[in-house]
């Protein structure tokens, strides 16, 4: 009968420590970023939105005071409105524009790859650049937008100087950056089986039918994602409202990041900053979620059908 050997166990198990922490050795340059750059600063948000914070006095304790002070707050609910309004209007019109975008240079024509590239450049433009691109076409002396308006015979507006014609003009201006949502729902069409549309036109579909029973549902994947992603990005519009407004007419472009910079850094008070950020993060994730929940009946998953 053999008997044990502590040394052949050792042995035994040399590879694998080794190999664990080869593991961890790769994955500790991203473990300690993550703790560094994301951990650390999550923490100390969630512990400065306890304080009363002014970054030149000492902070404050005062427990859930932020939190109880934001029912109140005017500016936090109107610039929850704009914000939503601009998620509400925003993200479907870029959707739409996106997919119809993705459907048209899907087509097989001469010159496709020209096309596909110059309707994504714009959405690699700088947002500042971007910012002032759009501020200058929607100037009420000399932009290009009033131009048209005049050449049709129509009168001038002021755009980003009206009170209710300033959020749907960010929105219009939002429009430049659609190329990357594209793109996704270009890969995603090419990624539907030709058989399936070859065995709808044998059976007598015609484009519109092709459209409702196999590129919608083959393509709801990758709208879902589209949808996840730009309803996240519509609560961290920022750059845009700041550079062309700075949250003008009389608030009507304040959105929830703009309010929460202002605080943080105009008004430092940097405890309430804290505690709208974390604010932020819950009607996101609650958001995120309830998508997800929505997905189960709405989104077709092909692997999941021929499991």
């Amino acid at each position: 009968m053999a008997q044990f050997s502590p040394t052949r166990g050792r042995r035994r198990r040399g590879p694998l420590w080794r190999e664990g922490l080869d593991g961890w050795l790769f994955i500790l340059p991203w473990f300690l970023g993550f703790l560094i750059f994301t951990a650390g600063p999550m923490l100390a948000s969630a512990s400065i939105s306890l304080m009363n914070w002014e970054i030149l006095t000492p902070p404050r304790w005062v427990g859930l005071a932020n939190f109880q002070f934001m029912l109140t707050d005017s500016l936090f609910w109107l610039a929850l409105y704009n914000t939503a309004y601009y998620t509400l209007l925003g993200v479907p019109l870029y959707l739409l524009a996106s997919l119809l975008m993705a459907l048209l240079l899907n087509l097989p024509l001469r010159g496709i790859p020209i096309y596909r590239t110059l309707f994504f450049l714009p959405s690699l433009t700088p947002a500042v650049a971007n910012a002032l691109l759009w501020v200058w076409i929607f100037s009420p002396d000399f932009g290009l937008a009033n131009h048209f308006l005049r050449s049709v015979g129509l009168p001038p507006q002021k755009w980003l100087f009206d009170v209710n014609l300033a959020k749907p003009s960010l929105i219009l201006m939002g429009l430049w950056g659609v190329g990357s949502q594209m793109v996704i729902f270009l890969a995603g069409l090419q990624g539907i089986p030709q058989a399936l549309y070859e065995a709808a036109s044998i059976d007598g579909a015609n484009s519109w039918r092709r459209f409702w029973s196999i590129t919608l549902p083959m393509l709801s994947p990758t709208i879902f994602f589209n949808l996840v992603i730009g309803i996240i990005g519509s609560f961290q519009v920022f750059t845009t409202a700041y550079i062309a407004t700075q949250g003008g007419p009389q608030n009507a472009t304040l959105f929830y990041v703009l309010y929460l910079w202002r605080n943080g850094f105009d008004y430092f008070k940097m405890g309430y900053a804290s505690a709208l950020a974390w604010v932020l993060l819950v009607i996101v994730l609650l958001l995120t979620l309830l998508q997800f929940r929505l997905a189960r009946r709405l989104v077709y998953y092909e692997v999941e059908e021929t499991a």
